[in-house]
Order: C-alpha cells, then structure tokens, then sequence
C-alpha cells in the first residue's frame, strides 16, 4: 500500500509535464492544421497564422514550471497533495491546450476570410490562456503547504 501512495506522489509531480506537454502538441497541431490550410487560401500574412498556431506551447511551460515547484522527496505525508495538485493541474493544463487549440484554429479560419478581425478573433483563445494560467498559479500557491 505504502508503494502505491509513493508511486501517485511521484505521478503528481509528473503529470503536469506530461499533459501539457500532450495538450501543447495536440493544440498546437490543431491550430497548426488550419494554418496550412489558410496558407493555401491566402496571399499573404502566413506570419501571423504561424504564430498563433504556437499559442498552445505554453502549457508544456506552465507544467514544466509547476513540475519544478512540486519536486520534492515523496512521502507518505506529502504523496497525496503532490498527486492532488499535479494532477489536476495537469488536467486543467490538458483540456486548455486542447480547447486553446480549437479557438485558435477557429480564429485563423476566420481571420483568412475577414484579415481586419484578426486580432479581435484571438480574444477566445486569450481568455482560455486566462483560465489556464489561473490553474498555475493556484498550483504554485497550493504546493507551498505541501510537506517536504
């Protein structure tokens, strides 16, 4: 039993890393997807279309940086707030690299159609980069009253 609550400890401080790291992939793919396609359909401004398809990397720093925070020699009496706070920080980081992702493909479509509602189309995307650094710097707060 001991060996299982350890193993979710070191999974906690893990897990940001890992889901980010998916979720940064998986929104930047995404995002990246409509970018070519706008690149096809267009004349110009690949720059742009390029750049936002990058948004979604900062959720791999995000879960780097709280990976970090949380490192730690893992106990009995902290394996359990290391898991809390890394995985569902990790969960947070995965579902708003992927939504982010989504929003930023929408936002290069919509762009490619309309050039002059490029900067107002990045707003959706900007308010889940929102929500996402909400769940970092709470798992920053949290994992100080973790036990070393």
């Amino acid at each position: 039993m001991n060996e299982l609550v350890l193993t979710l400890g070191w999974l906690g401080i893990y897990a940001p890393v890992a889901l980010g790291a998916a979720a940064s992939a998986i929104g930047c793919s995404i995002a990246g997807q409509a970018s070519i396609g706008a690149m096809l359909e267009t004349e110009g401004g690949y720059g742009r279309f390029v750049g936002i398809s990058a948004l979604p990397s900062t959720m791999v720093i995000y879960g780097i940086v709280i990976m970090f925070t949380l490192n730690r020699e893992v106990t009995p009496a902290n394996a359990g707030g290391l898991f809390g706070v890394g995985f569902m920080s990790a969960i947070s980081l995965y579902y708003t690299g992927l939504w982010q992702g989504r929003a930023c493909a929408s936002a290069i479509n919509a762009a490619k159609e309309k050039p002059e509602i490029f900067g107002l189309s990045l707003a959706p995307a900007a308010i889940i980069e929102g929500f996402a650094v909400f769940a970092f710097v709470f798992a920053l707060v949290i994992s100080a009253g973790i036990p070393s």
